[in-house]
């Protein structure tokens, strides 16, 4: 962009930010309060609605939504955008809504264009990013493949040797040389490495801190993140006018975007000429060449897994590691329940990992007050009425929101801010089976997680292996920051100290 056009477009930001404070001025003597249908009260202007109040709360958007669901009679609240019905947008807590919109009225609740803009140039027509026919055809095909029990035996071989030959020893050097390491930063690297040899067959070799990080592990960072900031923009033209002069982080999206495309084009070139009539299939990679589709749709279906499969699981354990040191009750118990570990040679398998029930509802627990996802968001296709009397327009956003579903009395009880394993579990001992629009953290309906227990496996096993032999001290005891991205993760991380476990605790 020449220096002409700069000027040019800075100069319509200045005049649409002086506007924009002399509108408000102007309005606030005629500011209203008005109450959602639900009966949640919040400030709402002419003309552009509750725009104002979301650029006040942008820097706590989820406690704001958290604090008008709560006061919600029905536990959902509709907030105009730009006075349009059109612009609705539907935040809800509602167990009966969330079901009413993933599986009751599915086809009327796709994720819509709106949506698929945002992440359209880093997820291309991936399977997480699409409707319709084209999601049908991915969904068939990597439920297929997920269903197999080949794959489930590739994964569990892949957290050996990630976990053994990397893991391990990178902690076992932090307990000798007394350092402080990042556990968020670590289960991170993990997990990449992980998802890598699984959906690609391809090691990038990210825990060795001997070795540089592959060019594809930050440009995925800034392509994740840059994408994020499209969501948070108060209008879409803000981040497509952003995309049309190539400035900011839409500039950082274009160029991230050209190294995650190239190098995962490079991937699949590589391993098609290796394959060359072989049937040793092992990775999701592989699996999906063989299945006949262009390389296109291939770069994009592994591009979602590897999104999905990155900072889900690491988020997740790094305030599972967090919370059990502000719980050591519960991180006896989980202690116990990976005691059998020590039996024979220490390696887990399939089998034993289906064992670890207290484990589970730990991190069942942890991702229900800090869910990987805060929230997701559908379009609707055609007016509708959701189950709680809202009235839902052509057009509207609506959005379900985990984050806030963990903190409501009205689903989890009084004790819905604490830290409690024992919800997950009946009064016989044996974990519930709660209802997935109650804990939506993995979707439900038709477009559950088909990495779900795939998750739950890695899950389970790098946290039975590392509780099993050390113990991580937090170096700092404040309370640490929530961050909502794409994914949600710490602020700053988790730094600790390892130190040996004294002792095993007896199953």
């Amino acid at each position: 962009m020449d220096l002409l056009s700069l000027l040019h477009f800075l100069s319509l930001v200045f005049v649409l930010l002086y506007l924009f404070s002399m509108l408000r001025i102007l309005i606030k003597s005629t500011t209203t309060k008005t109450t959602t249908a639900t009966g949640c009260r919040h400030s709402s202007y002419p003309v552009i609605g509750s725009l104002i109040s979301f650029h006040q709360n942008s820097h706590r958007l989820i406690h704001w939504f958290t604090d008008l669901l709560k006061v919600s009679p029905s536990q959902t609240i509709a907030l105009n955008r730009f006075g349009s019905r059109k612009n609705q947008m539907i935040v809800t807590a509602n167990p009966d809504n969330i079901e009413h919109i993933l599986k009751t009225k599915f086809d009327n609740y796709p994720k819509g264009k709106p949506f698929t803009d945002l992440l359209g140039n880093f997820l291309g027509m991936g399977i997480f990013n699409v409707d319709g026919d084209l999601w049908s055809t991915q969904r068939k095909l990597a439920s297929h493949e997920f269903s197999a029990k080949s794959l489930r035996e590739f994964v569990v071989s892949v957290l050996e040797e990630e976990v053994t030959n990397r893991l391990v020893p990178l902690l076992e050097n932090a307990v000798q040389n007394n350092e402080v390491l990042d556990m968020q930063d670590v289960l991170r690297r993990l997990a990449f490495d992980t998802i890598c040899k699984i959906s690609l067959g391809w090691d990038p070799c990210c825990l060795d801190y001997t070795r540089s990080v592959p060019p594809l592990a930050p440009a995925f960072d800034v392509a994740a993140g840059a994408s994020a900031m499209r969501g948070r923009a108060l209008a879409t033209w803000v981040w497509k006018v952003k995309r049309f002069f190539n400035v900011g982080s839409e500039r950082k999206l274009k160029e991230a975007v050209e190294v995650v495309h190239r190098a995962v084009n490079d991937i699949i070139r590589e391993r098609r000429e290796q394959m060359n009539g072989s049937d040793n299939n092992r990775d999701l990679l592989s699996r999906f060449i063989s299945a006949g589709h262009n390389d296109d749709m291939v770069r994009d279906m592994v591009i979602s897994f590897l999104m999905a499969g990155r900072d889900t699981t690491s988020a997740a354990m790094t305030w599972l590691f967090w919370l059990l040191q502000r719980n050591l009750n519960a991180e006896k118990n989980v202690l116990k329940d990976v005691a059998f570990i020590n039996k024979d040679d220490g390696k887990l398998n399939f089998d034993d990992l289906k064992k670890m029930d207290y484990l589970k509802a730990c991190l069942c627990e942890s991702m229900r007050l800090y869910p990987p996802v805060v929230w997701d968001s559908k379009h609707a296709a055609s007016d509708d009425v959701l189950p709680d009397g809202t009235r839902v327009y052509k057009g509207n956003r609506v959005m379900y929101f985990p984050y806030g579903m963990g903190r409501m009395e009205t689903i989890w009880g009084k004790d819905c801010l604490e830290f409690n394993p024992d919800r997950w579990f009946v009064e016989s001992g044996v974990l519930k089976k709660e209802s997935p629009y109650k804990f939506p953290i993995f979707q439900a309906g038709p477009r559950v997680c088909l990495g779900k227990e795939m998750a739950f496996m890695q899950m389970k096993y790098v946290m039975a292996s590392v509780l099993n032999r050390f113990e991580l001290e937090p170096v700092s005891s404040e309370e640490p920051v929530f961050v909502p991205m794409l994914t949600a993760h710490m602020n700053g991380g988790l730094k600790v100290r390892v130190r040996n476990r004294s002792h095993y605790c007896e199953p």
